[in-house]
């Protein structure tokens, strides 16, 4: 049944898990916590590592295989199944952790069977809403959107894509509560682009062309799911799981999740805006070309993403355990080193894909994408601020400070709209990369300041400063370097790795790398050095 409760907002409708009393110490429970989280975190950054590097084999594999006008209609096609996914899952595939990490820890079966059901529910219901209208209004989507004839076509194979990404998603968030690491870590950074590698090289092989590509993405994503589905199953029957929501009475908590997730849709309309309406304001002002000009770096510049990505897995049950029992320092404390940890260790990417823009462009797409370089640069800018900024605003929707959020995020959307209308139409591919930058970096000044008023965790923790003016100062001077002096690409790289070295080196003691790896701090090599 649906439970609409009395609750006012999220965090009252947590207040009885926050008073049941801990069996340890208030902070030995945060530090406990924080440790958990960054390290089940590293291993997932090291999954993630090598699920990029096959990801970007395959990407360049398309590239150099398609013509640039396919490339275009298949790089529109996902851009479109992003915005559908969103549609799909409302925030539900990040929220679900939130809540499925409190009623574990509570033992609130009922409400954990109800937060299955309904989530699983609406995903199947607007997945199949979105797939069937898509049909039927395909004259009606192609004309709003000004997509071309071929475009359109592939279209209709890849929108399958949109519910079997939603369930994927979805199920991962399970994982994150219920399994360890290690299982996340098969499914989804060693299982999944190993099957689109094989559709890749299938292609490449039987000469096939880009309808082939599109079918096989959705059979790869489809059997991913069966396959995460057994991984899940066999996780929460070994846990005992399964047996206790067999004698569960459905309580779905509706107006929670509802409070939790209207902040997350305005999100994700944030970043569909910075991807999907670049691609289709470029598609229409400027054609294909200029979507494959601007996608194809994407992926390369997404790469300061990549730690920020794999921490938010662990990220959200951590923080959502200690709001519950009312420690928001230790969510503090949990915030700002995981934000250290995100900033120190994606520097590295940055480092490459800011200075050795043209090299890095040049060397993995060829020269005919060689105008995309300033693109690359730019996006890696707005992209590395995000992730040196923290979890800024999964920390706000955690302590519900949902009105902070939804206004950021619609304030952020329209920066963006305003953006790309004044950039595209005379600019193109450039002017949507300025725009997208500019609003990553309004973006997360916004949320930082709603992070301070919504929360009360400072804007800037004054002991981690010192770790940001090091890298603005070893950006800076990498920046002067490449620009006025243009060293060979190997002296480049030996700089970019020097820097990358300096910045670890200064800011190790505020990683506290000891706390958090000690068996390191047995080496004696290792233990001087820590």
């Amino acid at each position: 049944m649906l439970d609409s409760g009395s609750d006012d907002g999220l965090a009252e409708d947590f207040e009885a898990a926050a008073d049941r009393p801990a069996g340890r110490p208030r902070t030995t429970d945060a530090e406990r916590e924080t440790t958990r989280q960054i390290r089940g975190s590293s291993l997932l950054l090291i999954g993630r590592t090598l699920s990029l590097g096959v990801n970007f084999l395959t990407q360049v594999l398309i590239v150099r295989y398609l013509t640039k006008d396919d490339y275009g209609a298949f790089a529109y096609g996902l851009s479109i199944v992003a915005l559908g996914q969103m549609v799909i899952t409302l925030g539900l595939d990040r929220g679900i952790s939130r809540f499925l990490s409190i009623y574990d820890e509570t033992e609130d079966h009922d409400r954990l069977l109800g937060t299955l059901v309904g989530v699983s529910a609406i995903i199947f219901i607007l997945g199949t809403i979105l797939v069937v209208g898509f049909y039927l209004l395909q004259a009606t989507v192609a004309g709003s959107l000004g997509t071309s004839p071929a475009a359109l076509q592939l279209l209709l194979i890849l929108i399958l894509l949109a519910p079997v990404q939603a369930f994927d998603a979805l199920l991962t968030g399970l994982l994150t509560v219920f399994a360890s690491p290690r299982s996340i870590f098969f499914r989804k950074y060693i299982l999944a682009p190993a099957l689109r590698l094989l559709v890749v090289i299938l292609l490449i092989v039987a000469k096939t062309g880009v309808w082939f590509l599109a079918i096989g993405y959705v059979a790869a994503g489809i059997v991913g799911i069966g396959l995460q589905v057994v991984i899940l199953w066999q996780v929460l029957k070994r846990r005992g799981t399964l047996d206790r929501l067999r004698k569960a009475r459905l309580r779905i908590p509706a107006r929670a999740i509802l409070v939790f997730t209207i902040p997350l849709v305005t999100t994700d309309i944030v970043y569909a805006f910075m991807n999907t309406s670049d691609a289709i304001l470029l598609e229409h002002f400027k054609g294909l070309d200029a979507v494959a000009s601007w996608r194809v770096v994407q992926p390369a510049a997404g790469l300061n993403l990549v730690v920020m990505q794999s921490f938010a897995l662990l990220f959200t049950p951590a923080a959502s355990r200690l709001f519950a029992r009312k420690d928001r320092a230790g969510v503090g404390d949990l915030y700002w080193r995981t934000a250290i940890w995100m900033a120190v260790i994606s520097f590295p990417l940055f480092a490459v894909t800011f200075s050795l823009a043209d090299v890095v462009t040049t060397t993995l797409y060829g020269h005919r994408y060689a105008d995309s370089a300033i693109y690359m640069a730019l996006l890696s800018l707005g992209y590395y601020f995000s992730t040196a900024l923290g979890f800024n605003g999964l920390t706000m929707r955690i302590f519900g400070a949902g009105k902070f959020v939804v206004v950021v995020n619609l304030l952020s959307a329209v920066v963006n709209i305003v953006l790309n209308l004044l950039l595209i139409p005379p600019f193109g591919a450039l002017g949507a990369a300025v725009g997208t930058t500019l609003t990553l970096i309004a973006f997360n000044v916004f949320k930082q300041l709603g992070l301070r008023y919504g929360t009360g965790i400072s804007v800037f923790e004054g002991a981690h400063l010192r770790v940001y003016a090091i890298i603005a100062v070893t950006t800076g001077l990498l920046a002067i370097v490449g620009a006025l002096i243009r060293p060979p690409l190997l002296i480049q790289l030996g700089l970019a790795g020097v820097a990358s070295v300096v910045v670890f080196v200064l800011n190790r003691r505020s990683l506290r790398l000891a706390d958090t790896w000690p068996e390191l701090a047995r080496m004696p090599i290792v233990r001087w050095f820590l």
